[in-house]
């Protein structure tokens, strides 16, 4: 049996986003790279804590923007770091990006354009965010400008709305605060967008600086100035320092900064491009050497080139390209035009950027000008010609280079959308055998999958298997199996591929509002990079915890459905009895007749009740006949008529009836439906009646009596 590969485990609250999937994949690669196991759950330390989640599987765990549960993680002695958390309590490192550094390069910059009252804007709840704050203050400090509360905006959340949050208190002192430092770039861009739509010029009006460098900045109108952190460098840092500790190496408590770079755009007032000309222009003449090199590869590299290391080890591609343009100078052979379009997606795979990557055709042809220039003579026509259409070619390159790779994303992301759609239809219009059996992944890029839901999900100690998939044949948990949620997924049927190879493992709590049902695992490449923080796997959860909660909605339904069905079948039995027993007639004395009355009076037992009535009289030569209607549930005017109609052919004989059982609410309805019952006398129980007629008020004692005084007269109605 082989040993049990290392495994990580990372918490965090997203799977998905540009923030959160970034950071799982450092995590990942650095994992893959040291032959090791993946296992990301969706979930607080507090959740994995209290049931005690994948803890068999985990030799160390990494968790990523959450606090609740930490310390109680900490306690179980398993090595543990956090990201963008600080957590003292823990006794643990926390892994952050170097917030000061990054922000005081931004406020120093901002400074040396000129700006005094720079406003910073930033949601206060998380610690990165409070950690940019101190380093803006500090830095106000060490360059003699007094802090101003006055100047810091809190706003609700790291999103463009939390920017556009903080526009009108910007707007409202408009000409006293010329900069703006945002806790983020989203922040930064929502702050931007509203502050244009207010009518403020950026960064004429108001400069601003951002933090983080996401896709967006680079798109922004204009490009966003903003310091850059590596969000899968952070996620390579904490990969690190668990496995530092499980080495057993002693990693000091406490905070373990990433490095962040500041970058110039146009939102500060800078232009890069133009700097690195005009730098270009004041250079020393090193023939289109390394000096060219190296302000082609500050163009394309967030990080500044340290001395002595050679350009083409960040840009292989640079030495070709300035070769083509030394060729065609000089009137050579050009290089070949594949390695010319190589070094341009290589370019394109350093930055998107495309004002950074046509800057790279600017330098050179800048480049081209300075040479000429410093020879003291003009080259022939001819040359120029060559150098016009080397940069054209290499121009085209580079924009099909950037379209390849757009093009690539956008099949990425309808490749996702399909998926997502293929899935939604199984789950929401499948049955329960198909959701539960996991044969929608089929629709997906995962490779294996369970689904365990709480045999008792009040204590959530147990997972019975009810759903397994497996893409390439690698063993599953059978079918109705139950695993402890401490080996929860089986680690020894979790397919190879998981351990130093493509695919992480993700488990997915599966719960809505009204139940927790149980966890969903997948085994599968890392999801694409995209804006929000829920996707793929996510969305799967919520489809799947939709899907089981109308499977229990449905089975519900059922079980009442077939109560119901069985209480009709009661009642109908009932009915059936009661029509069977018909109408009794039971002497009491002599000349009375009780007649007790069970179920609804339909035209049919009317006709019963009269002919049994009238049979009776006759018969037995009865004065009176007690007609009991106690057990008849409704009393309208159908029945009133039928009793009418009873009473008449009984007096036809000489006899009177006596209704038994009218109680209040059935007076109250006829009075409501304006029924009279004329002569026929009521009573509201048997006992009144029988009182009545020990009496002789009813038959007469002995007997045949004298019949009874008549009622007075009720008011007369339509029946």
């Amino acid at each position: 049996m082989h040993p049990r590969p290392t495994t990580i485990g990372v918490l965090t609250p997203f799977l998905d986003g540009f923030y959160f999937n970034a950071v799982v994949r450092g995590i990942h690669e650095a994992v893959q790279q040291r032959g090791h196991r993946l296992v990301v759950i969706r979930a607080t330390p507090e959740l994995v804590q209290a049931p005690s989640l994948a803890r068999d599987l985990v030799d160390g765990w990494i968790v990523v923007l959450a606090t609740d549960g930490i310390e109680r993680l900490a306690q179980a002695g398993v090595p543990l770091v956090t990201v963008s958390t600080s957590a003292p309590e823990a006794g643990c490192p926390t892994v952050m990006p170097d917030n000061a550094a990054g922000v005081r390069s931004a406020v120093s910059h901002l400074i040396d354009h000129g700006h005094r009252r720079i406003a910073f804007v930033g949601c206060l709840e998380q610690d990165d965010i409070r950690a940019r704050l101190e380093g803006y203050k500090a830095t106000l400090a060490e360059r003699g400008i007094p802090f101003d509360p006055g100047l810091v905006f809190e706003v609700g959340n790291n999103w463009c709305s939390g920017g556009q949050g903080a526009v009108e208190a910007l707007v409202a002192r408009r000409g006293d605060i010329t900069a703006a430092v945002a806790g983020t770039d989203m922040n930064a861009l929502g702050l931007m967008s509203a502050l244009q739509a207010a009518g403020c010029r950026v960064p004429e009006d108001v400069a601003i600086t951002g933090f983080d460098d996401i896709a967006e900045a680079q798109w922004a109108a204009p490009p966003l100035t903003t310091v850059r952190q590596r969000f899968d460098g952070l996620g390579r840092l904490a990969c690190e320092l668990v496995l530092a500790q499980l080495a057993g190496e002693v990693v000091p408590p406490g905070p373990a900064f990433a490095p962040t770079t500041f970058v110039q755009r146009r939102t500060c007032g800078c232009n890069t491009l133009q700097g690195l000309l005009r730098a270009g222009d004041a250079a020393p003449d090193d023939d289109l050497g390394d000096v060219l090199a190296r302000q082609m590869v500050a163009l394309l590299s967030p990080h500044a080139l340290p001395p002595g290391t050679p350009p083409g080890s960040v840009w292989p591609g640079v030495t070709p390209v300035i070769d083509g343009l030394t060729a065609a100078i000089e009137g050579a052979a050009p290089p070949p035009a594949a390695g010319i379009d190589d070094a341009c997606q290589q370019a394109v795979r350093l930055t998107p950027d495309v004002e950074s990557l046509m800057g790279i055709v600017r330098l050179l042809g800048r480049a081209f000008k300075r040479r000429r220039a410093r020879q003291g003579a003009i080259e022939d026509g001819a040359a120029e010609e060559r150098v016009e259409e080397f940069l054209e070619r290499l121009r085209l390159s580079l924009a099909l280079a950037r379209l390849d790779a757009e093009r690539e994303f956008v099949a990425e992301l309808g490749e996702v959308v399909r998926s997502e759609h293929e899935v939604s239809l199984a789950l929401l219009g499948g049955t329960q055998e198909e959701s539960r059996s996991l044969s929608w992944l089929d629709s997906t890029s995962t490779i294996w999958g369970c689904l365990g839901l709480w045999e008792d999900a009040a204590t959530r100690d147990r997972l019975v298997i009810v759903g397994a998939y497996s893409r390439e044949g690698s063993p599953t948990p059978a079918i109705g199996s139950v695993v402890p949620r401490e080996a929860f997924p089986p680690a020894a049927l979790l397919p190879p591929s998981s351990v130093g190879g493509p695919c992480l493992v993700s488990l997915l709590p599966i719960r809505t509002l009204q139940r927790d049902w149980g966890v969903l695992v997948t085994v599968g490449p890392g999801s694409l990079e995209i804006a929000g923080d829920e996707g793929t796997v996510a969305i799967w959860g919520a489809l799947l915890s939709a899907a089981l909660e109308r499977d229990a909605l449905m089975q519900s339904l059922s079980e009442q459905h077939a109560s119901l069905q069985e209480a009709f079948e009661r009642e109908r039995a009932l009915s059936a009895a009661v029509r069977a027993l018909g109408c009794p007639l039971i002497p009491l004395v002599e000349g009375v007749l009780l007649v007790p009355l069970v179920g609804e009076l339909d035209g049919q037992r009317a006709q019963q009740v009269l002919e049994t009535v009238v049979e009776g009289v006759s018969r037995h030569g009865a004065r009176c006949v007690l007609l009991d209607i106690t057990g008849v549930p409704r009393v309208d005017a159908q029945v009133a008529h039928a009793l009418q109609q009873t009473h008449g052919a009984a007096g036809l004989l000489g006899a009177r009836v006596v209704l038994i059982g009218v109680r209040p609410e059935i007076a109250a309805r006829l009075v409501a439906l304006d029924i009279d019952l004329g002569d026929l006398a009521a009573h509201r129980s048997l006992s009144s009646a029988l009182d009545e007629l020990a009496r002789g008020a009813i038959a007469g004692r002995g007997g045949a009596g004298p019949p009874p005084e008549p009622r007075p007269e009720r008011r007369r109605g339509r029946a």
